[in-house]
C-alpha cells in the first residue's frame, strides 16, 4: 500500500507515538576516527534514484562529507535543514555530501528504503541517500550514532570526525553547522585540521 501523507511529519509522529518501540532513544557519541585515515570504499544503493554508486563515483573534487543519518531520529530531524543548506553551499565549491542510513529496518520500518526515498524528496536533499542494508559500511567507519559526520580531503583522507555544532533538540542553541563548517574552511585554506573535534551526539545506530 502506498502512503500518500507527508513522510516528514509522519516520521516525527511515529517517533512520539511508536507503540512498538516505547523506549526513549538513548544518546550515543561518535567513536574515534583518526585524522589521516583513508575513507573505506563502498558501493551502496542510492534510494533517491534506485541506482548503485561507489564512493569514488560520489566523492568531491576538493573534499567529501559522509553523514550517517536516518529518517526517524530526532537529532537528525533537528539538523536536516542545515544539512541541506550546507550541502547546497559546499557542493558548488567541490565538496560533495553523502548520506547513509544503516539502521535495522525490520525493527525500525520507518527507516526502510522507500521511506528514505520519500524523505529525501520531502526535505529536498541535494545529496544521495544511501542504504547500508548489511551495516558493513557503518561498521567499517566505526559509526555509532545518527547523525555521525566525517569529512575527507580530495584524497579521501580524514580531516574531521565530530559534531555539526553544539545544538541539540531542546537545548535552545541555534543550528549553524559551525564545527563542520570550520573544518571545511580549514581544508579550503590549507590550514591544519581542527585540534578540538567534539564527538557527535545522537541516537545510537540500530544494529541487527
Amino acid at each position: 500500500m502506498v502512503l500518500h501523507y507527508g513522510i516528514s511529519q509522519s516520521l516525527k509522529s511515529s517517533f512520539r507515538n511508536d507503540n512498538k518501540n516505547k523506549k526513549i532513544m538513548a544518546r550515543a557519541e561518535s567513536n574515534e576516527f583518526k585524522n589521516g585515515t583513508k575513507a573505506p570504499d563502498f558501493t551502496l544503493l542510492n534510494t533517491v534514484d534506485d541506482k548503485n554508486y561507489s564512493l569514488h563515483q560520489l566523492k568531491g573534487e576538493k573534499g567529501t562529507v559522509i553523514m550517517f543519518i536516518c529518517n526517524h531520529c530526532p537529532f537528525v530531524i533537528h539538523v536536516n535543514a542545515e544539512l541541506v543548506k550546507m550541502a547546497n553551499e559546499y557542493q558548488q565549491k567541490g565538496i560533495n555530501f553523502i548520506a547513509i542510513s544503516a539502521n535495522d529496518v525490520e525493527n525500525y520500518p520507518q527507516d526502510a528504503p522507500q521511506f528514505m526515498k520519500q524523505l529525501a524528496k520531502d526535505e529536498k536533499y541535494p545529496f544521495p541517500y544511501l542504504y547500508d542494508e548489511t551495516q558493513e559500511v557503518a561498521k567499517s567507519y566505526d559509526a555509532a550514532c545518527t547523525p555521525d559526520f566525517y569529512a575527507f580531503d580530495e584524497n579521501l583522507k580524514a580531516i574531521y570526525h565530530g559534531q555539526l555544532d553544539d545544538s541539540r533538540p531542546g537545548n535552545g542553541k541555534q543550528v549553524t553547522g559551525i564545527d563542520l563548517r570550520n573544518a571545511l574552511e580549514n581544508l579550503f585554506q590549507n590550514k591544519p585540521v581542527l585540534e578540538n573535534q567534539k564527538p557527535s551526539v545522537g541516537c545510537g545506530i540500530k544494529w541487527k
